[in-house]
This record gives structure tokens, sequence and C-alpha cells, in this order.
């Protein structure tokens, strides 16, 4: 895919198993590496690649199943967070070794991106957080109807009729809809059953009890977190966001109280294609 929306010419990584991995990797200087979630792509970070590509080195991978990765069955690949991170591991060992970055993360990406960091902490230099997460749910919070379906009955839905992915383009920005074509770019990547394996799973990997396959990976994910208090992270929150709320800031805030907080009271989940403008502002301010 390379057109006016996505005017980038990609590269492609070979993971273990001969699986190939899509990346950008655009501009020169300090690295800033963006990790989406779940059911976006590196598509979703565009305007901010266009945006920081004249100063910085940019790199964007599409996770094994998304965007313009391969995507292969669950006989040769395990779609789990462990997977996740070790293919961002395997990454950026190939592609910058050892070069300090600056995280930006959204959504599943929090998890993924933090789960590199807690094993990279001298090699994190700053951090970026768009409604995500990296830890437990708290226990005064509950996953969401919507989420608790796809996980147990979500394969017809996700896989036959693309649910997730459509779903998410259409409720994911508050301050104005989407518009049609944006939203089909969002969605061009999984057009059949075999090519949505990946927006099914990472649902299904979220853990809830002890008993999940990433259960225990997240634990020390967040066990991770209070290594970050010094170093500087900015937030960029949209309030109408239903998974991650206003109230999973809050747990952010609590654990990096040092962080610059700013709310879009009126924007949702895909905060970046909401207040595209002002955060690509607020982000260049914080790497200068």
């Amino acid at each position: 895919m390379k057109h006016e929306l996505f005017p980038f010419a990609g590269k492609f990584f070979s993971l273990r198993g001969g699986h190939r991995l899509h990346y950008l990797d655009e501009g020169q200087g300090e690295l800033v590496v963006m990790v989406h979630g779940n059911p976006t792509w590196s598509f979703y970070y565009r305007n901010l690649v266009l945006a920081l590509r004249a100063t910085h080195r940019v790199i964007v991978p599409d996770h094994i199943g998304m965007g313009l990765s391969d995507k292969p069955p669950d006989s040769r690949y395990s779609y789990v967070l462990q997977s996740r991170i070790d293919d961002l591991d395997a990454l950026l060992a190939a592609v910058a070794p050892g070069v300090r970055v600056t995280l930006i993360l959204h959504d599943w990406g929090g998890m993924i991106g933090m789960g590199w960091a807690a094993r990279h902490p001298e090699l994190v230099s700053r951090i970026v957080l768009l409604n995500t997460a990296a830890f437990h749910l708290p226990p005064h919070m509950r996953v969401p109807l919507s989420l608790t379906a796809v996980r147990s009955l979500g394969g017809v839905f996700v896989r036959g009729f693309n649910g997730f992915a459509r779903g998410a383009a259409w409720v994911g920005c508050k301050r104005r809809r989407l518009p049609a074509d944006l939203r089909d770019a969002y969605c061009e990547p999984y057009d059949s059953w075999t090519n949505r394996i990946a927006t099914l799973r990472f649902v299904q990997d979220i853990p809830l009890q002890p008993s999940d396959a990433s259960f225990s990976l997240v634990s020390s994910i967040e066990a991770a977190l209070p290594g970050f208090r010094a170093t500087p992270v900015l937030i960029c929150w949209g309030d109408q966001d239903f998974v991650f709320t206003p109230a999973v800031l809050g747990e952010w805030v609590a654990r990096w109280p040092q962080a610059q907080v700013h709310r879009f009271a009126d924007c949702g989940h895909y905060v970046l294609e909401d207040a595209g403008s002002e955060i690509e502002a607020l982000v260049r301010g914080f790497l200068a």
C-alpha cells in the first residue's frame, strides 16, 4: 500500500520462522519508535511520522498479523504478548542496536512497548502515551462488555465481518467522525477471514485472570514501571475512550507523577486522529 494517504516506502524485516515484519524507517536524527495496538497499524501514525521525519529518525513496525506484515495461521505463529515484545526486540536490535529511543505508544502498543522498555531501560530516553495501558486492570474497573463478547464469541463478528476493525474506525473518533476513505484505509489490511486473525487474537490475549497466557508477563511489566519515574513522559489522552477511560489515565499519573498530561475532553480512542495537529505540536515540543 502506497498512495496519498500513506506516502511511505516501507521495509521488511525477517523474523524467526521466516515471517516478514513490515516497518517504516523514515528520517534521520534521534530515534523515535511508535508502537501501535489493535486493530490499527502503522497507518495510525502516518501524520506524526511526516511531522517528525525532518528532525528525527522514526521507526514504526506493523505487528505480525497487522498492517502490511505477514499474517500467518496459529500453527506458524503464537499470537501472544511475549511474541510481540520479542518481535520488537529483534527488529530494534537489528536496525538500531544500542540506540536510545523515545517511545510513542497507543492501545496495546503500551504493553508491548513497555515490555521492551522493561528489558532495556537504559535505552529509553522519553515516553509518549496515547490512550494505552501497561498494567493489569485495577480492581475497581471492569472490561467493557463489548470486549468480553469479542473474546468469547467474536470469531464470526471479527473474522467474518471485520467487525472489530470496522467498529473501531467508526467509534474511535469523537470530535469528528473519520471519513470513509480513512475508515477504509484502517481496514484495508484485514480483507479476509485469514487476514483478520490478529485482530481477534489480540483481544483474546488480554489477560484477565492468572491462568491466562500473558498474565504473568503483564505483572512483570507493571512491576517495572516504577523504574521510569525519572524518565520524561508526555501523556495525550482522549477522555471519551470507553476502554482506556480517564480512570486508566489516573493509574498512569499515580505511577508517573512526573508526566506532562494533556487531556482532550472531546476526543476518543483514536486521539491522534481527533487531535492530530495539537498532539503533533506537543510531541515536537516535548522532543525539543
